[in-house]
Formats: C-alpha cells, structure tokens, sequence
C-alpha cells in the first residue's frame, strides 16, 4: 500500500470564488473528517494529489500546520470535462484501525476453450482492512472456467488481515457462451437498420 506524504493548508474561505482561486493556484479544496472531530477545511497541491490518487485507496500523511495525521480519501469530485480535480473528502484513520474500503478485483489465466465471454458482475469488493493494510486490489483465477460457472465473492482469496464485508454468496464474475448471430435462410431479405 501506497503512503504519500502531503503538506496541507488550513482555509477560512469557502464558496465558489474561493474554490476556483485555490484551482487557479494549481491546489485542491478538501475537508478532512472522522473520529468525532470538527471538520478541517484545507488546500492540499494539485499535482501531487493527482499522482497520489492514481493508487487505489491510497494512505494519505498529511502535514497540517505542522500537526501530522492519516487519511484516506473517501470521495474525490472531478471536473466533468477536463477531469481535473474539483474536491477530495479524506477520513481520518489512525494506525491499528478498521475501515471499510472497495478493492478492484483483478483476473488472471484463460478461460477454457471456447466461445465463452466472461461477464464483471462486480468490479470491486467491499473489504474491512487495517487502514496501514489496505490491499490495491485482489485476484481471482478464471482458469478453466466453462459457461455457467460464476465465481462468488467467498471465492476470492483476501490477503490476511482483510475480511469480506460484501454478500459472501454474491456473483463477483460468471462465464457466459457467446451467442452467434443466425445467418437469414435462403430467400429472405437480410435485416436492415431502418
């Protein structure tokens, strides 16, 4: 797991002129919450917050006035169209503590011979982890799969100190026979788009 270190700056002003002049300034306007305290309104650098995001729930360091804590994000707003990023809610998380978190389920191996297609019923698991633990993703083998085999969430190996928090019985992915499109008989008129 992914620790980035971010110096981070308290912020008395809010509203849309304010968020637009913390942008222009190539930062980002964030609250920091949990643990029973008072929001934290900061300005957290654009660009390293970007890179930082690219890992999945990465551990945040943060480096407010000097007071160091650790957050998580918890919902990150971009700008619709040029993807920028607009807001980022962090949660507090201390060493030692459970949080709830989504992992993307990766797959690995080929599916046995086939016109099979393999169907994502979910893309991610809702896991319970220690927040310094935080698996990036997990891994399922689709090996050898046929047509009518589906892989529930109970399924998939978690890395130790991680436990399920989604459905156990779940569909996470299932393997479907391609169907093929019927040629048209003899004599009649091919199907056409109106």
């Amino acid at each position: 797991m992914a620790d980035v270190k971010l110096a981070a700056e308290t912020r008395t002003e809010f509203g849309k002129g304010a968020a637009r002049r913390i942008r222009r300034d190539s930062k980002v306007p964030a609250v920091v919450y949990g643990h029973g305290a008072e929001p934290v309104h900061i300005t957290l650098p654009g660009h390293e917050l970007q890179l930082a995001l690219r890992t999945p729930n990465v551990l945040l360091t943060l480096d407010i006035e000097g007071k160091t804590q650790l957050a998580i994000p918890k919902a990150v707003q971009r700008d619709a169209i040029k993807g920028f990023l607009a807001h980022v809610d962090l949660l507090l998380v201390k060493r030692g503590e459970k949080v709830n978190v989504e992992v993307y389920v990766h797959t690995e191996g080929e599916l046995a011979p086939g016109a099979y297609l393999l169907e994502h019923v979910l893309s991610t698991l809702n896991v319970e982890a220690e927040a310094t633990h935080i698996p990036e993703s997990v891994t399922v083998s689709i090996a050898g799969l046929e047509a009518g085999d589906s892989i529930l969430a109970k399924d998939i190996p978690l890395p130790e100190g991680t436990t399920l928090v989604t459905d156990e019985d779940a569909v996470v992915l299932q393997v479907l026979a391609a169907q093929a499109e019927e040629a048209p008989a003899e004599g009649e008129p091919e199907a056409t788009e109106a």
